[in-house]
């Protein structure tokens, strides 16, 4: 044999162990993936039955957070309109035509008043209450109500001062102790089914 009969033999051989090589490989490498396939398809049919198992738990879940959703936005909304009943009230209080408004802030002075030389503190948009008035009330009540420099952050009505003790009778506290004392009997006149 000659030597490049020997080359060309050894070249033949290691050929014919690469293609075995290769085969073998290539058979290997499809029985793994026919068997990652199968095991791809049991743990899918495992997930697909378990969902239609469970399926009727979680439309159940969702459902009742969806009615929770609506539940709290149906409460939301009442809410904001029972405080648009409250808002309402308090923009009329402060629409009072002038002679209805100053006798009604005198009806409270009468009931706040009692040392009768407190101070009257009015909001910074107050347009009826003033030095004039408040020098009428005193000369027709006898008493020395004096007319705050410092202005409140009220809409309407006024803060009575002596020291450091004060009575609220803005239209905003009277407003809010309104809504504390009749909140239920709106909110029956407003959602009478419930």
């Amino acid at each position: 044999m000659s030597l490049a009969q020997i080359t060309e033999k050894i070249r033949n051989d290691a050929q014919k162990e690469a293609d075995e090589i290769l085969s073998k490989a290539k058979a290997q490498a499809d029985f793994i993936t026919q068997k990652a396939g199968q095991e791809c398809d049991e743990i899918k049919a495992g997930f697909d039955a378990r969902f239609e198992a469970e399926r009727p738990e979680i439309m159940k879940r969702r459902e009742i957070v969806a009615n929770l959703d609506v539940e709290k936005m149906m409460l939301r909304a009442k809410r904001d309109l029972i405080e648009d009943v409250y808002r309402g009230g308090l923009a009329k209080m402060a629409e009072l035509p002038k002679d209805e408004y100053l006798s009604f802030c005198a009806r409270l002075l009468n009931e706040a008043v009692s040392s009768r030389d407190e101070k009257v503190t009015v909001g910074a948009g107050e347009k009826y209450i003033d030095r004039e008035w408040l020098a009428a009330y005193n000369g027709e009540h006898g008493s020395n109500l004096e007319l705050s420099e410092e202005k409140a952050d009220i809409t309407g009505g006024f803060i009575l001062v002596r020291g450091r003790t004060s009575i609220d009778c803005s239209w905003d506290m009277l407003i809010k102790v309104l809504q504390e004392k009749q909140e239920s009997d709106v909110v029956k006149r407003l959602f009478p089914s419930e």
